[in-house]
């Protein structure tokens, strides 16, 4: 089981520049807790049964012109009743006037109103993909998460293996660094995994018998990135003669991180090995494998070895062709 977030009202109201119209207390006092929103035109309507009132309320001129349609003792009522079920916030979109009789009810049941220029529909998306991020189940692991070719690399692995080492030189190739030692990774949906650094150790890279340095400072600012979706997991181990390693890349590996499993090599470490190099082109064939491309399977097909001789090969003889 995950650990629920929440974040402060202070820091939605920061991101989107929200104006204020009324706020019973300190915004940093009052949290929201999930990243779904409502459009109240049917509690406007006095149909609550399912009402959620832990979601930010957004009002658009469909319900501004609905509510209006209601003489002025109606709407009150209408307003009231919404009001009285404290939803966490009401955000007003367009910059719409706001009648007293909401600021009235806002100020009698302690709700924070609150409004903003955007268009309802684009107010909706961002601040949805706001708290997605903000409250998505999150987990720290030990790695480092570079990008490779527009490809997040995850690289994991014991400490001293080399990942750091490896993280510098793909930074000088021109790749950029998202994250060393420690990865905060976070499920934004179904499908996908976004990872960052803590900030009160990002764009910093601990290297043995240097010590700390700062990426940024060191090599520029294009040299690293706040986040990036983990495409691919790189698991570094030291090389064992006794462990077969795949050779052809017939084998679909994963990795799994909260409950998404992730495309994921395992790359042996030895002395002479570029493992820059080796990582670089890892990307650029989990690229060329989302479009659709497999070369071990082409070299087969060119081989004319059938589905069947392929399992059977795979089976009794797990080496290469070559």
């Amino acid at each position: 089981m995950h650990t629920s977030f929440k974040i402060e009202l202070s820091k939605i109201i920061s991101e989107f520049s929200l104006e204020i119209i009324n706020m019973p207390q300190k915004a940093e006092e009052i949290f929201v807790s999930t990243n779904e929103v409502n459009r109240p035109g049917l509690q406007m309507a006095g149909y609550f049964q399912y009402f959620d009132q832990s979601r930010i309320q957004i009002i658009g001129k469909s319900e501004e012109s609905f509510l209006a349609r209601f003489v002025p003792e109606k709407a009150q009522q209408r307003l009231r009743e919404w009001f009285s079920k404290k939803p966490v916030a009401v955000v007003i979109c367009r910059d719409l006037e706001i009648p007293e009789m909401y600021k009235t009810i806002a100020r009698e049941y302690g709700i924070p109103l609150l409004r903003t220029k955007e268009s309802t529909s684009d107010f909706t998306a961002a601040l949805i993909a706001f708290l997605s991020l903000h409250l998505a189940p999150r987990i720290t692991r030990h790695g480092v998460l570079v990008e490779v070719y527009g490809e997040g690399i995850l690289l994991l692995g014991e400490s001293g293996v080399g990942k750091s080492e490896t993280a510098i030189e793909l930074v000088k190739r021109g790749h950029r660094l998202i994250a060393d030692d420690a990865v905060e990774i976070r499920r934004v949906s179904n499908k996908s995994l976004v990872g960052t650094a803590p900030d009160n150790i990002r764009h910093f890279i601990e290297l043995r018998g240097i010590g700390i340095i700062n990426a940024s400072r060191i090599f520029g600012a294009g040299s690293v990135k706040l986040t990036e979706k983990i495409d691919l997991v790189i698991n570094m181990e030291p090389w064992d003669m006794n462990k077969a390693y795949d050779r052809m890349g017939l084998e679909s590996q994963t990795t799994e991180i909260l409950d998404l499993k992730i495309p994921s090599l395992t790359i042996p470490v030895k002395p002479g090995r570029n493992l820059a190099v080796i990582i670089e082109v890892a990307a650029m064939n989990s690229r060329q494998k989302k479009l659709g491309y497999n070369a071990a399977e082409d070299l087969l097909k060119r081989l004319g070895m059938t589905d069947d001789e392929q399992t059977e090969e795979a089976e009794n003889n797990p080496v290469s062709p070559f």
